[in-house]
């Protein structure tokens, strides 16, 4: 029984490395299930994608697609196209895709073409924002999913709204987390921390990268100068993703307080999520990071696919207008921010479970 494990950008890494890992345990007990473990390539820069590898303990991918850079449409249409061929050669009796980037959705696509069944490892969230490509992915690939490996009530809810039927959702919990505790003792300070003067609790860090924040160099100005002015001289430590790059180079002049750095292998961009003050950011799965390591966030979005590190966590929405962080941040340094918990079942054992109901609902179990 082979089951494909689909990774193609640094989000997914995160997430499967936990599965493998009990897929591994499972297996030195008399465990029968197999993977196979398939890199899209959609991420192929280095520091996004090899690192993450190394870091994390993920074997060397069995296949890589390497479909490289393109549109959005062009690298779905690539992946589809090189996944088919690798099935059609070699079939798989299990897709399991996870989260919701381009190749979750292309190669959920391409094996329910082939009829070979889908798992959803992070199924049923959303966002309610159709102008974001991870909210299509997600919709796309919930709609032909088998099965469903989900993080919270609120996914379960967002399932059973969709028709879908409570034997096919298992509410395992957070494999993002699983990779974050198991590593808590490996975590590690970036080769700058000292040469930046960084001390615990003393800066923030800022992630941007998406299309409404950083793709209008006007845009990107008034929320970087609000960032640098509310955060009151403390070091704003900015992992500059790629896309974001692009505009700062148009910018002539930035904040004193911003400490621009190239984006981060997991360990040490943890370590600086840990302990700085808080953190300021536009990603997903930052604020569940955050949530579970008791860090306040803010983050700059109208909508979040995750409203339980809102309802239960330590997150803010505060939206994209840069005016609205002034109020939020005058909570922080008042001591007004809310403590949080961590939400149910991210307890790092999620990857164990997904493995115990694949045994049970896979055929070479039944």
């Amino acid at each position: 029984m082979i089951i494909d494990i689909i990774a193609g950008a640094r989000p997914n890494f995160m997430k499967i490395a936990p599965i493998i890992r009990a897929l591994r345990v499972r297996w030195t007990k008399g465990g029968l299930l197999r993977y196979r473990l398939v890199h899209t390539g959609q991420h192929y820069d280095a520091r996004l994608s090899s690192d993450f590898f190394v870091q994390l303990d993920i074997p060397e991918p069995d296949v890589n697609l390497e479909v490289g850079s393109g549109t959005q449409a062009e690298q779905a249409a690539a992946v589809m196209i090189r996944y088919e061929r690798l099935l059609l050669e070699i079939r798989s009796d299990l897709c399991l895709v996870v989260g919701d980037v381009t190749s979750t959705m292309a190669c959920a696509i391409a094996a329910q073409k082939l009829c070979v069944p889908v798992a959803h490892v992070e199924g049923g969230i959303r966002s309610g924002d159709w102008t974001m490509p991870e909210e299509i992915n997600r919709m796309v690939t919930d709609a032909i999913t088998n099965w469903f490996f989900t993080t919270s009530t609120y996914a379960n809810e967002n399932l059973r709204k969709a028709g879908v039927s409570e034997e096919r959702i298992f509410f395992v919990g957070n494999t993002m987390i699983d990779t974050l505790l198991a590593n808590l003792e490996r975590l590690r300070p970036p080769v700058f921390w000292t040469d930046m003067g960084l001390r615990v609790g003393n800066y923030f860090v800022v992630t941007l990268h998406r299309p409404v924040n950083v793709d209008e160099v006007g845009t990107l100005a008034r929320m970087l100068a609000a960032i640098s002015e509310e955060t009151r001289g403390l070091p704003v430590v900015f992992p500059v993703h790629p896309r974001t790059a692009k505009t700062l180079r148009e910018l002539a002049d930035l904040p004193a307080s911003l400490r621009l750095v190239e984006p981060q292998p997991y360990l040490e961009f943890n370590y600086l999520v840990k302990h700085s003050k808080a953190v300021i950011t536009d990603s997903g799965g930052v604020t569940e990071e955050a949530t579970v390591l008791g860090v306040p966030c803010m983050t700059l979005r109208d909508t979040t696919e995750r409203p339980e590190t809102i309802t239960i966590g330590t997150n803010a929405l505060i939206g994209t207008d840069p005016d609205k962080l002034a109020p939020a941040l005058n909570r922080l340094f008042s001591g007004e921010w809310q403590r949080g918990e961590i939400p149910e079942l991210w307890d790092g054992h999620a990857a164990e479970r997904i493995v115990y109901v694949l045994e049970r609902i896979l055929p070479c179990h039944q």
